[in-house]
């Protein structure tokens, strides 16, 4: 049997991130050889990721790309057990390349599909290598529960702590300079203020007949004479818009303006928007 170096062990704890110990004992199983003791350390992380398979993924992050250039975006799910795992560079950085990776890839019917595609940022390893790499150093189960592509224009943005983030889709002229960053800042609206649709025309006519008939029913309270309840109860809807339709809310970060006034000075239309959060 050849002798194993410190320097052997050193090498291969540099290239798998795992603990010496382990990497020592890799080599010994193949005789010295480091590729063979990667593949070694691979196989026997993936049967311990079988036998915790059951255990509870109940947090995680949610990741974007968005490239109104390209016309592509994406956005991601991906489960893990513990706080600390979520908010780890590494786990950021795979959450990051299996959203750039799906945006920019051949896209995917399913999250299995898609970690059996080679990563944009590491192309000599599928998506799911470099999960099982991740989970040998952090023995925690990881799971990609959620994806979705749009070909379109789209702006995308997700929170620093991963647990919301959107994606809008624009169309006109998403290619000009500044329309990168105001679908960006459009996507960060629809995080912080949780819109319930694009349009006023897009609510449900039942949901706004009702809050018509609250506001008839209020202002016939106040002692309002019928002939002008009718037009106190259109700009009281206004309010209303105001409060669940994108384009009719102030925008948050400059609320002298509205969402819609926003894109239509950039030039650009909201087509749709994906908002989602963490395990929702």
């Amino acid at each position: 049997m050849p002798e194993i170096t410190a320097a052997a062990v050193m090498a291969l704890r540099e290239k798998t991130g795992l603990p010496m110990m382990e990497c020592k004992k890799a080599l010994a199983e193949c005789g010295g050889d480091t590729d063979q003791a990667v593949e070694w350390l691979r196989k026997q992380g993936i049967k311990t990721q079988s036998m915790r398979a059951d255990r509870e993924t109940s947090c995680g992050r949610l990741a974007v790309y968005a490239d109104p250039a390209k016309g592509v975006g994406a956005i991601i799910e991906l489960k893990c057990e513990s706080p600390p795992v979520a908010g780890s560079p590494d786990f950021k950085a795979l959450c990051e390349d299996v959203a750039k990776t799906l945006a920019l890839g051949p896209g995917a019917a399913s999250p299995a599909e898609l970690m059996a595609q080679k990563s944009h940022a590491h192309p000599d390893k599928t998506l799911g290598e470099l999960k099982d790499d991740l989970f040998n150093r952090m023995r925690e189960v990881f799971e990609l529960s959620r994806i979705k592509r749009i070909d379109a224009p789209c702006g995308g943005y997700a929170h620093h702590d991963g647990t919301k983030a959107a994606l809008v889709e624009i169309s006109g002229n998403a290619a000009a300079p500044a329309a990168a960053e105001v679908a960006k800042d459009i996507a960060m609206h629809v995080v912080a203020m949780a819109p319930k649709t694009v349009r006023k025309e897009d609510l449900d006519a039942a949901i706004v007949d009702k809050e018509r008939e609250i506001l008839t029913e209020a202002a016939r309270k106040e002692g309002k004479p019928d002939n002008i309840i009718a037009k106190m109860i259109e700009g009281r809807l206004r309010n209303f818009y105001a409060t669940c339709v994108l384009l009719e809310q102030p925008f948050v970060k400059d609320e002298k303006q509205t969402v819609g006034n926003l894109a239509k000075g950039s030039g650009i239309d909201v087509v749709a928007i994906d908002n989602w959060r963490l395990g929702g």
